[in-house]
């Protein structure tokens, strides 16, 4: 459970982060998937980059790796997610 967790974390907080970037860019028009789908990716991506900047083995605690984990996952979801919406958005002209 200790290694699943840190993941779950990751993934939520990028869905989190991914709609809330999509909400505020609506004229990007992404359907519900990609924004779920790139939140998630970009959740995981995010919170393992900071998570691993953050990190002292020596001095980790659970609380902060937690902490570092979803602030990285909802910041990781948001740039995935809004590069996605302009990638998509420039496709379609």
């Amino acid at each position: 459970m200790e290694i699943l967790l840190p993941i779950i974390v990751q993934i939520i907080t990028g869905i989190v982060g991914g709609q809330a970037v999509g909400a505020a860019l609506k004229q990007a028009a992404m359907s519900q998937l990609p924004k779920i789908l790139s939140g998630g990716i970009g959740g995981i991506a995010g919170g393992t980059i900071l998570g691993s900047i953050l990190s002292d083995p020596e001095t980790a605690s659970a609380a902060g790796g937690l902490l570092s984990d979803a602030v990285g996952g909802a910041s990781g979801g948001a740039i995935l997610t809004a590069i996605v919406g302009a990638v998509m958005k420039a496709m379609k002209k």
